[in-house]
């Protein structure tokens, strides 16, 4: 790829449409797109493209802008802060728009189309019937001056054409490598419904000439548009930014991604407990390696190690176990206050703290689960018991070696030991002591199964020591004497 040459304090652009809520292959176009900028001392910048009147809403753009906030990339111009090159909002640039559009006319280099949407059908099917390019006749492009005024004037629906000359376009992808398509087979290219509404591959060419865009990185669904918006650069003389495309995100299946396969909008991984951290890191290894066995970047190390040409050219396949790993990951990197804090609404949702509820026993019930959270949403399910104990079998306290006379007589043995504890023995070390200290008559199955079943009321949870130092000496004694009664 020696034949790029990045430029120096590149710009670049993430620039979505608010039809819709920011999901994950949008997410990594922004997030390589921001690694690029400030590998190289760029800027990223935000703009909303929100021409599509009928399908943008406000609710969109705020999504949109509050998932690029969470994973912590900050624009440096945008429709929020403003910026050299304002207005951020497509659809307040439309004057711009308007000026190019007059000009292209002006200069024979576009025209108004007055075909019929069922005469565009008509000769698109006889195209294909014949295997031939589906492209437009060229038939408006035929009309005189006076025709036209004389049409537009009469009311006739019409929308403005692009004349694509034929000629091959070829670029250098910063991702693909060598690109090249023949314009010949593409045709005269719609650019505008009217005069005041102009469609993406126009109004985009105009706004990343005005904003000063150096490079162009987003979906390879674009590639097709990009040979459109070169030869529009070319005949108003706008400089042509470099251009790379990134892959498709696929499904385990290799199919296109969707919500089967756990595609949801960025917000709502938040929302399900994914921490932001473990989210940039997931994204970034979706379609890029950086040539070795690291799997844990920090946002500053992506920065660093990020190179746009490691960008895979094939699919990037969503493992949501690994989604999964590295947010269990970063949830152990966290101390048990602040993972107290981030479990906190997660806990109140479920009924099971409030303002009133000792904020020292919460990081205890966190600091003993730590270890199995994968994500945040589930620590209500896996700690609700310390909360309130669940009823449960009686069956369930017997150890599948032993019978329910022998655990009725070690459930009582070890309360009687642990009743001899105070309150400042009643830690790890002295409740593992009694425990053991009851292995000198029964086995360790017949002591530690039905302690911990008496404790949590589940086949599987934390050993019993950890839990009965959480839950505190009376407490502890409660919960024994229930499964003693259960086994009378």
């Amino acid at each position: 790829m020696s034949q790029i040459i990045i430029p120096k304090n590149p710009r670049v652009r993430i620039a979505p449409s608010p039809t819709g809520f920011l999901h994950i292959g949008t997410a990594r176009t922004a997030l390589f797109n921001y690694l690029f900028a400030k590998k190289y001392g760029g800027k990223f910048i935000l703009r909303v493209e929100d021409t599509d009147k009928e399908r943008s809403e406000k609710k969109f753009e705020e999504d949109i802008m509050e998932g690029l906030k969470w994973l912590g990339m900050a624009w440096d111009e945008g429709p929020d802060i403003g910026g050299q090159f304002a207005p951020y909002h497509q659809s307040e640039r439309s004057e711009r728009h308007q000026f190019f559009l007059e000009k292209l006319l002006n200069e024979n280099k576009a025209y108004h189309c007055f075909c019929a949407p069922e005469e565009l059908e008509a000769y698109r099917n006889y195209m294909a019937s014949q295997n031939l390019p589906i492209k437009y006749s060229g038939k408006c492009a035929k009309l005189d001056k006076k025709e036209t005024e004389e049409k537009i004037k009469s009311g006739t629906k019409n929308v403005i054409r692009f004349k694509v000359p034929a000629k091959k376009i070829a670029f250098i992808d910063l991702i693909k490598g060598p690109v090249e398509f023949d314009a010949g087979l593409i045709g005269d290219i719609v650019i505008a419904k009217n005069f005041d509404e102009s469609l993406y591959n126009f109004a985009v060419t105009v706004d990343d000439e005005e904003m000063r865009i150096d490079c162009v990185i987003r979906g390879e669904d674009h590639l097709s548009n990009t040979p459109k918006q070169i030869l529009i650069q070319e005949v108003l003389g706008f400089k042509t930014p470099l251009y790379g495309h990134v892959p498709l995100i696929l499904g385990s299946d290799r199919s296109k991604l969707s919500k089967r396969h756990g595609a949801t909008s960025l917000m709502e991984y938040k929302k399900d407990g994914y921490l932001p951290e473990a989210m940039i890191n997931f994204i970034a290894f979706l379609g890029w390696n950086p040539g070795d066995e690291k799997e844990i970047f920090s946002l500053s190390e992506l920065i660093d190690a990020f190179n746009i040409t490691q960008v895979s050219k094939s699919g990037a396949i969503f493992n949501i176990q690994k989604l999964n790993w590295l947010n269990g990951y970063y949830i152990r990197q966290k101390t048990n206050t602040e993972l107290s804090e981030l479990c906190m609404p997660y806990l109140k949702e479920a009924g099971l703290v409030d303002e009133h509820t000792d904020q020292e026993m919460v990081e205890k019930i966190v600091a003993v689960e730590k270890d199995r959270i994968k994500k945040l949403s589930e620590i209500a399910g896996i700690t609700e018991f310390f909360f309130k104990l669940p009823d449960y079998p009686t069956e369930l306290l017997i150890w599948k070696k032993s019978n329910k006379e022998i655990t009725l007589e070690s459930l009582t043995a070890t309360k009687n030991l642990l009743e001899g504890l105070n309150e400042k023995e009643f830690s790890e070390p002295g409740i593992k002591s009694v425990l053991d200290g009851a292995l000198i008559k029964f086995s360790s199955g017949e002591v530690y199964w039905p302690m911990r079943v008496a404790l949590s009321g589940k086949e599987a949870s934390p050993g019993p020591v950890e839990i009965a130092s959480v839950l505190g000496k009376r407490e502890t004694i409660r919960r024994v004497d229930c499964a003693i009664e259960k086994l009378k």
